[in-house]
């Protein structure tokens, strides 16, 4: 899987287009969403191109652990732990950009 050539998230990753940098190493990347839903609305992406949540699990189950390790030291680091983590998989489930991308929802009180 690696770069998709019109995929957002890997022109992102790679430089080509500004984002608000989070977090970053050797193999994820994350940033804050253009469209928060929360006080604090970070998107956490694996490098590698996947197209959604299912896939990443079969090819990279360690990659997918990470990805969640991550979320967990931003949540700690924004609101004492506490957030709520979403994977959108297929267009009718809310999925726009088809790069497997974890949304970190946390920095307050969250409704239902």
């Amino acid at each position: 899987m690696s770069e998709s050539e019109d995929c957002l998230f890997c022109k992102i990753i790679a430089g080509e287009i500004p984002s608000g940098k989070v977090y970053e190493d050797d193999t994820t990347y994350a940033f804050k969403d253009i469209n928060p839903k929360a006080k604090v609305h970070v998107l956490v992406v694996p490098r590698k191109h996947y197209a959604n949540v299912a896939e990443l699990a079969q090819a990279d189950p360690a990659e997918l652990a990470h990805i969640v390790e991550v979320a967990q030291s931003i949540a700690d680091r924004e609101f004492h732990g506490a957030y709520r983590l979403i994977f959108n998989t297929g267009l009718d489930a809310g999925q726009t950009v088809f790069h497997v991308h974890a949304h970190v929802l946390t920095g307050e009180t969250l409704d239902e």
